[in-house]
Order: structure tokens, then sequence, then C-alpha cells
């Protein structure tokens, strides 16, 4: 009898979800303020990084653009964390050098755990604080001659729900979770990047983006937004239609294939 009230209690939860997203929807979301904030960003010294700490300055904000050890000495308990260094080696498989993984591995989601390791006792103990995976859309389906990036990036993405669900399961509701997931942004890392369906996004417009999703608790912040429902769509797509898809889309960037260096 307990499982048929389970399961009401779900479809009714489900039910409303969805009524609350739709009224959200159309609806301004409400917009906390960051001033006097201690904002610590990693890879902040270009891009995404860079343009964030401008947002979060013009927010008066106390910026700290980044030294681990010295954090709590100088400016006290961090209480927004922006992990948003990256390290990206376009290549085929067999022509990506083993440091090359390695290092997108430790900077692309191993740098994530220290850091939070570090940060988050302060934010459970007061129950209060944000923080930031700085993912892509890569971490959500797979581009060929990305590998070690692409999975370096679901693992992003798992750091980001886990987290989420565990900070939830333990109470600490009061910090807050957010994970941004956008295409291809000029930032140079990749060199010359093009496709059909998605835009090569500016890293102003990506910083925006954070910062709105930032100040409104958004959990999951996609760049542009409809790339969401595209995701979603391609779960329900067969294999056929989805390698359809991907020729449609014709992503391309250099890449070093077969030790030299092509366009995709």
């Amino acid at each position: 009898m307990n499982i048929v009230l389970d399961i009401l209690l779900l479809l009714v939860t489900i039910i409303y979800s969805y009524l609350e997203s739709l009224v959200k929807f159309f609806l301004p979301r409400r917009r906390k303020s960051v001033a006097g904030e201690i904002v610590l960003i990693t890879g902040a010294g270009h891009g995404i990084g860079r343009l964030t700490a401008y947002e979060f300055a013009k927010r008066k904000s106390r910026l700290v653009l980044w030294d681990i050890n010295k954090i709590k000495k100088e400016v006290g308990d961090v209480t927004i964390v922006v992990n948003n260094a990256g390290a990206i080696y376009p290549a085929d498989l067999l022509s990506t050098k083993d440091e090359e993984i390695t290092k997108t591995f430790e900077v692309n989601i191993l740098g994530h755990f220290w850091i939070i390791k570090a940060l988050l006792p302060s934010m459970i103990k007061r129950n209060y604080g944000h923080i930031v995976t700085v993912a892509s859309v890569c971490g959500h389906g797979v581009i060929p001659y990305l590998i070690p990036y692409c999975s370096s990036k679901f693992a992003a993405v798992g750091f980001h729900r886990a987290l989420t669900a565990e900070l939830e399961t333990l109470g600490k509701t009061g910090i807050k979770t957010s994970c941004l997931c956008p295409v291809f942004v000029d930032t140079g890392f990749t060199k010359n990047p093009s496709t059909r369906l998605w835009p090569v996004l500016e890293t102003d417009e990506v910083a925006r983006n954070l910062i709105d999703g930032i100040l409104t608790n958004k959990k999951m912040i996609f760049v542009p937004s409809y790339i969401g429902i595209s995701l979603i769509l391609e779960k329900f797509l067969p294999e056929r239609a989805l390698a359809a898809l991907s020729r449609i889309q014709n992503i391309q960037f250099e890449a070093v294939v077969g030790h030299k260096t092509r366009m995709k």
C-alpha cells in the first residue's frame, strides 16, 4: 500500500513541478545580491573567467583570482566558487599525448574536487554559498577528436549533479549549485571552430548568461538556452537519425589527426 501512495505522490510532484516550471518561464526570476560576497574564480586570466570576474566586480563582489593556499588567511571564507579553469587538446586519441590526457583531467575535473574540499567546510558550517561548475555541452554529448575533453566534461557535469544531490541530502539547501554548459566559445583554445546549427559564442555573452544563472540560482545553464531542449530530443532519436544530425551540424575545428594538423 505504501508503494502505491509513494507512486501517487510522485505523479503529483511531477505534475506540480511542470506547472511550477511553466509559471517560472513566464515570470521574471528574482535575482539575489552578490555585493560583498567573496568570490573565487579559477582560470580568471582570460576568456570566460576574466569576463565573469568583471561582472562580479561590477556588482561589488570581493574577488579572489586565485591562490588556494592563502585565501582563508587573507580574505576570509569564500562564499562563491567558480571552477572555470579548463584545458583542451584537439586531436584524435592516438595522437593525444599521455601528459595531455593527464593535464585535461587534472584541470577540468580533479581540480574541482580539491578546491571544493578545501572550501566546502565553511559553507556547510554556515549553510551558505554558491558552487559553480563550468562544464560544456560536451559534458552531455560527444564530439570526435575531443575524447579526453568530452570525458572530463561528462565528469564535471556528474560532479555537479552528485554534489547537488549530496548537499540536498545533508539538508544544506542554503548552498546553491550551478553548472555552465556552453557550446563552442571563441576563447582561442579551439582554433577556427564552426558549426551549421550552433553559434560560436563570444566570451562576454557566456559570462552574462553565467552571472544571470548565478543570481537566479539556476541549476543548469545552457548557452544558448535551446541547447538543453536539443539534448533532450537527441535522447529519443535512433542511431541513424543521430548520425544524420551530426552530418547536418558539420562541426569543424583544427585538430591533430594522424600526427598532422587538419580541419575536421
